[in-house]
C-alpha cells in the first residue's frame, strides 16, 4: 500500500472541501473559560480536510478508534507523528502482545484485536514470528503496521466508510466554539523529507520533532499545513449536538495539554482509593520508565562491537536484574520476534524454556534495567507538566512544541544503544555485581529502512510509553473532584498487610475498609470498622457504564531516585512499587473517556482517568484496542444519535436508555463491556 505525502483515502477520491481556516488560544486547566483570541497562521493553510471524526494519534487505540468507525459509515481522519499504524505493535517496537493468560484461552478480545491475531496466525501459520517466552505473540513490528493498514481498508469497504490517513502529521493548534465547549477545527503539520536530503526515518526521533511542530520549511523538512474540520452539510450546528467527533489518541495525552483541560501526571498523593502510593503530595516528575527498543540478529561468527562514546555514561545502569535471568541468550529469546523454523528445533533451558537459538534469529529488545530510560525529576522528566509547558510558552497560541523535553528523549536513544552493546560486550552488572556478565560477540545491531524498525540508526520510530497525562473527569455526586478509576478499583492485594495501617490516617483506613467490603458493608455497624470482621471483595470495581474491558498486573517500572536515572548506584523511587502485582478483570467506563469542558472530545489508550496505580493495568495492547474501540464506537453513535457521550451519563443514578443502546452495539458488535458472569453477587473473580 502506497502512502502519499498529502494523505491516503480510502475509497480513493476526497471530496471538494472549502472551509476558512481559524485558530484559538487553549482554555485554561483552571479558571472558567476565558475570551477566545484568533491568532494569524504564518500562511493559508495548504490543505482542508473534512472529516466526522477526527482521530489523533495513530498507534493501537487510535487505529481501534479508526477501525470501528468506518465499519460504522463514518468519514474518519487520523493522524499520527510516524508513518506507521499501530504505536505498541509497530513504530513503539513491541511487538510482543501482554494478554493476560484466560482472556487468550477464551479469545475473549475486541473483534478488531482479534482481527489482528487471526492475521497474524495467516501470515506465520502460528501468533509468533519468532520463539519468545514473554508472550504467546511476538512478530515483526513492520509487520504490525502493515496488517493494521490492510485491516482498516477492509473495514472501509465493509462499512462503506471513508478513510482519510496522515501520517508524519502533528497537531499544532485547536480552535473552539465561542462558549469554549467545543472543538471547531484543528491545525496539523505535516511533513516530508526536503529535496535532496535522506528519506525520513534517517535520524531518531529526538533530532526532528522540534522542526515537525514548525510551521515554516526547514533544510531538512517540507511542510503542509492541514485544516481539520468537521463535514458541512447544510443543517451542519455548531453547537450541541457537534457535527463531528475528535477523539485523543496520542501516546502522551498531547490534546489534554494542549487544550489545557484538567489532568494528572505522575504520583498521586497516597488516600484510600490509592493506598500503596509512596507520597503525600503529588509527584509529576515521576512516571513510569519509557524505552526504545531496538533489534540484534545472532551471528554464526563473532562481530566488532565498537564502543559507542557516550557508552561509560549509561554502562553503570545496566543489569540482568535477576540471576535467573543472568545470560544473553536468556534476553535474547524474551522478546524473539524472528525464527522462522523455531517449531521444528529443540527446546533450550538456556533460551528460556523456548527454542534454542541459532544463527538468523532476531530479538526485540525491551528491558527494565536495560533500555528503559526512567527519569523521575523536574531536571530530566520526559512529560512537560502544565507548569513548565507554561514556562516554555507552549500553552500560549501556536506555541505547543510536543510537549516532550528533547533533551530526555536524546538520552534515551543513547541509552539503548549502550544497552547493546553492554548486552554483547559489557562486564559489568549493576544489580548482581562483578563476575556475573560476560561477554557474546555473535550478534549485530539490525538497522536500515528495510529492517524490522523500519530506521536508519535502527532504534524504534517513536517510544513505547507506559504512562501518559491522564484525565480528571467531570465531577459528580459520588465523585465530587472528578471521575477517576483508582487502585483499588482493581488491585489484587491484601490491605491488611501491616504498611496500610501504619501509612494512611485512621480515617483513610477505615474509609479504604469500607470501599472494599463490597456488599458487606450493608451489614456492617455504625462507628469504627474491624477489618478482621470484613470478608475483602474479591472483584473489580463494576461500572454501570462499562464500554470496554482490560485485565493485566499492576505492573511499574518505577522511575528512578536521582538525576540523571543512568547516574553509577541509583535505585529506583522507594515505594512505588507497592501495588506492583496481580489484579482482577477490570472495566473501561465511558466516565473516563469523558474530559471536562470539551463536549466533543473523547479520549482514548493511556490518557483516560485513571491514577497512576491503575494506569499500571491500564496500558497494554488489548486495553488500547478496546479503549479505542469504545471510542470509535461512542463517536459513531452520538453522531446517529444526536447526544453529546456526557448526556449517557449524567444521570448514572438512574436507568440511561442511550447508554444501555450503546452498551448493546458493542455487545452486537463483539466488542466486550464486560466479562462472563459479571455481577455484584459473584465473588470468585479469582481465576
Amino acid at each position: 500500500m502506497k502512502l502519499h505525502f498529502s494523505c491516503f483515502i480510502v475509497p480513493l477520491k476526497l471530496g471538494q472541501v472549502v472551509v476558512s481556516a481559524a485558530i484559538i488560544l487553549p482554555l485554561s486547566a483552571q479558571a472558567q473559560p476565558q475570551p477566545l483570541v484568533q491568532p494569524i497562521l504564518p500562511k493559508t493553510p495548504d490543505q482542508t480536510v473534512e472529516c466526522e471524526i477526527l482521530v489523533i494519534g495513530g498507534g493501537l487505540a487510535g487505529t481501534a478508534a479508526a477501525y470501528e468507525a468506518l465499519l460504522a459509515g463514518r468519514t474518519v481522519c487520523l493522524t499520527e507523528i510516524t508513518d506507521w499504524l499501530g504505536g505498541q505493535v509497530s513504530s513503539q517496537g513491541t511487538s510482543a502482545l501482554d494478554e493476560a493468560k484466560r482472556m487468550r484461552q477464551e479469545r475473549f478480545f475486541p473483534r478488531g484485536y482479534n482481527e489482528l491475531r487471526r492475521h497474524l496466525y495467516n501470515k506465520y501459520g502460528s501468533l509468533s514470528s519468532g520463539s519468545c517466552w514473554v508472550s504467546v505473540s511476538c512478530f515483526l513490528p513492520s509487520n504490525g503496521h502493515q496488517i493494521l493498514q490492510g485491516m482498516l481498508q477492509q473495514a472501509a469497504h465493509q462499512g462503506k466508510g471513508q478513510l482519510k490517513w496522515f501520517p508524519n502529521t502533528v497537531i499544532k493548534d485547536l480552535e473552539y466554539t465561542p462558549d469554549g465547549k467545543q472543538i471547531t477545527s484543528a491545525i496539523a503539520i505535516q511533513h516530508r523529507a526536503a529535496s535532496g536530503t535522506p528519506p525520513l526515518n534517517t535520524e531518531p526521533l529526538s533530532q526532528i520533532i522540534t522542526d515537525a511542530y514548525r510551521y515554516d520549511n526547514s533544510p531538512r523538512l517540507t511542510k503542509q499545513i492541514i485544516h481539520f474540520n468537521p463535514i458541512q452539510t447544510p443543517n451542519s450546528k455548531l453547537q450541541n449536538p457537534s457535527p463531528w467527533y475528535v477523539i485523543e489518541a496520542t501516546e502522551t495525552g498531547e490534546i489534554i495539554a494542549l487544550a489545557d483541560l484538567p489532568y494528572r501526571l505522575g504520583l498521586d498523593p497516597i488516600s484510600s482509593v490509592n493506598p500503596s502510593s509512596p507520597v503525600k503530595t503529588n509527584d509529576p516528575y515521576c512516571t513510569q520508565g519509557f524505552t526504545y527498543t531496538f533489534a540484534m540478529e545472532r551471528t554464526a561468527t563473532p562481530q566488532p562491537q565498537p564502543m559507542p562514546s557516550f557508552y561509560p555514561q549509561y554502562a553503570p545502569y545496566f543489569s540482568f536484574e535477576t540471576k535467573n535471568h543472568a545470560s544473553v541468550e536468556r534476553v535474547f529469546t524474551y522478546r524473539r520476534i524472528w525464527s522462522p523454523d523455531y517449531q521444528q528445533r529443540p527446546r533450550s533451558s538456556r533460551s528460556g524454556g523456548v527454542a534454542e537459538i541459532r544463527p538468523g534469529d532476531i530479538s526485540m529488545q525491551n528491558w527494565t534495567w536495560g533500555n528503559d530510560y526512567r527519569p523521575g525529576t523536574s531536571m530530566d522528566n520526559l512529560i512537560y507538566t502544565r507548569e513548565q509547558l507554561q514556562q516554555r510558552g507552549e500553552l500560549a497560541s501556536g506555541g505547543w512544541m510536543g510537549g516532550l523535553r528533547t533533551e530526555t528523549l536524546q538520552r534515551a536513544e543513547e541509552n539503548a544503544i549502550a544497552f547493546y552493546h553492554w548486552l554483547v560486550a559489557g562486564t559489568t552488572d549493576s544489580q548482581l555485581g562483578e563476575g556475573v556478565k560476560k561477554p557474546d560477540l555473535n550478534y549485530r545491531y539490525v538497522s536500515g529502512l528495510g529492517s524490522p524498525m523500519g530506521t536508519v540508526h535502527g532504534l524504534s520510530k517513536y517510544p513505547y510509553i507506559r504512562e501518559a497525562r491522564r484525565i480528571i473527569g467531570r465531577p459528580s455526586v459520588t465523585f465530587p473532584n472528578g471521575f477517576s478509576i483508582n487502585e483499588i478499583d482493581i488491585a489484587k492485594i491484601d490491605y491488611r498487610e501491616p504498611i496500610y495501617q501504619q501509612n494512611l490516617t485512621s480515617a483513610q483506613y477505615q474509609t479504604l475498609w469500607k470501599f472494599l467490603a463490597g456488599l458487606e458493608f450493608l451489614k456492617l455497624p455504625s462507628g469504627d470498622i474491624n477489618p478482621d470482621q470484613i470478608k475483602q471483595r474479591t472483584r473489580s470495581t463494576i461500572y454501570p457504564d462499562s464500554v470496554g474491558i482490560s485485565q493485566y498486573a499492576v505492573d511499574f517500572h518505577p522511575c528512578m531516585q536521582e538525576s540523571p536515572p543512568e547516574k553509577p548506584g541509583n535505585i529506583e523511587r522507594p515505594g512505588v512499587r507497592q501495588a506492583h502485582g496481580p489484579a482482577y478483570p477490570g472495566e473501561i467506563p465511558l466516565r473516563a473517556m469523558i474530559p471536562q469542558r470539551l463536549d466533543n472530545l473523547l479520549v482514548a489508550g493511556k490518557a483516560i482517568a485513571t491514577s497512576t496505580i491503575a494506569a499500571a493495568d491500564y496500558r497494554v495492547h488489548s486495553f488500547e484496542w478496546s479503549v479505542g474501540a469504545a471510542a470509535g464506537t461512542t463517536a459513531a453513535f452520538a453522531l446517529s444519535e444526536q447526544v453529546m457521550p456526557y448526556e449517557l451519563v449524567d444521570h448514572l443514578s438512574r436507568p440511561e436508555p442511550l447508554l444501555e443502546k450503546l452498551q448493546a452495539k458493542l455487545e452486537a458488535n463483539n466488542n466486550p463491556t464486560k466479562f462472563p458472569d459479571t455481577s455484584i453477587f459473584n465473588l470468585d473473580w479469582e481465576e
